[in-house]
């Protein structure tokens, strides 16, 4: 990318630099300087926000995208929604993305968490959003989801409480994900990414994490780990069921076997794999693209083009109109649900 492709002028597509919120709990960065070759990264820099109008939790600004203007993305959107986002997308949602996406680089094991559900999230803390979320795995490794048992709430505080997290991973499905696997993460269920895992997330617009793990991590689980509401009332957004085998295995799309995130993502978001081998042409829409290998080339049908490679990656305002995409590539697109 040059200087003369990266532009925010309304209407055209934007290349995103890095966005890496600093001093978080975990370890990281290193993969996500590596796939944007930008050198060197700070250290616990394991997230890059991207496309982001979303702020870390009791935070103002810190988190969002700033883009090659100056200005937020956010404050963009909002002055010029129609452009970003087109009219049928306002008319269903707003001028809300619906959309977040992160690369995420698990420097250590991340701790088990759970996403509150957009009721418990409107009823509790007044947001819009709860926190549902989706993988596409760039490096694989191994990740717990969901219970393999019931789990009651008074076995799940007294862990929470004792820190017994052994008796809360040996409780949870364990699963080996490969380069290339989406899963789909509903909120609510009890989650953890494994250690070297690289992943591209797609998400609600919420940074909404209640904490059931924290000894070991540059954190203070018990003043910071129930967003603010006391874990009693927190763990009531856990779901606590035993899912079967084959029901978290629903959840996970194998690496060639389809091209797209499971359809109970869509009411929150959608993510497809393009393979870029002929031209392919992408319908007018909001949406942010990720370079996952190779390199091409998009033109828009406002006359916008520019090459692109791996570790590019773009927001794609509506008003581009149908956006060509050429070379030999993989793309990850991200966009938010459909039009209602």
């Amino acid at each position: 990318m040059t200087a003369a492709d990266s532009t925010s002028a309304t209407g055209t597509p934007v290349f995103l630099g890095a966005n890496q919120p600093t001093n978080r709990f975990y370890s990281g960065g290193a993969k996500i300087a590596g796939f944007r070759a930008i050198g060197e990264s700070l250290p616990a820099t394991p997230e890059d926000w991207i496309a982001s109008t979303t702020a870390l939790f009791n935070e103002h600004e810190k988190g969002l995208t700033v883009l090659p203007s100056g200005r937020l993305l956010r404050d963009e959107i909002r002055e010029h929604a129609v452009t970003w986002l087109g009219e049928q997308h306002l008319r269903s949602y707003g001028a809300d993305t619906m959309l977040l996406v992160k690369l995420l680089d698990a420097g250590q094991r991340l701790p088990v968490h759970v996403h509150p559900n957009r009721e418990f999230a409107q009823e509790n803390l007044n947001v819009r959003h709860g926190k549902a979320e989706a993988w596409y795995i760039l490096e694989g490794g191994d990740i717990h989801l969901g219970f393999c048992r019931d789990v009651r709430p008074s076995e799940l505080q007294r862990w929470v409480e004792t820190q017994n997290v052994s008796s809360m991973l040996a409780s949870m499905h364990r699963l080996t994900v490969s380069a290339g696997d989406f899963v789909f993460v509903p909120p609510g269920i009890p989650h953890a990414i494994g250690q070297e895992v690289f992943l591209i997330e797609v998400q609600e617009p919420e940074d909404l994490s209640i904490l059931l793990e924290w000894t070991g991590y540059d954190l203070d689980g018990p003043r910071d780990g129930h967003l603010g509401l006391g874990f009693d009332a927190a763990l009531r957004a856990v779901d606590g069921s035993g899912w079967s085998g084959s029901a978290i295995r629903h959840l996970v799309v194998r690496a060639g076997s389809r091209d797209r995130l499971p359809t109970t993502a869509d009411r929150f978001f959608r993510a497809d794999r393009l393979e870029i081998g002929v031209p392919q042409n992408l319908e007018p829409g909001f949406s942010v693209l990720i370079c996952v290998e190779g390199a091409g080339r998009i033109t828009t049908a406002n006359g916008f083009s520019s090459q692109f490679a791996k570790g590019d990656t773009l927001a794609i305002p509506h008003d581009c109109g149908t956006a060509t995409l050429s070379g030999d590539a993989i793309v990850l697109r991200c966009r938010p649900p459909a039009p209602l």
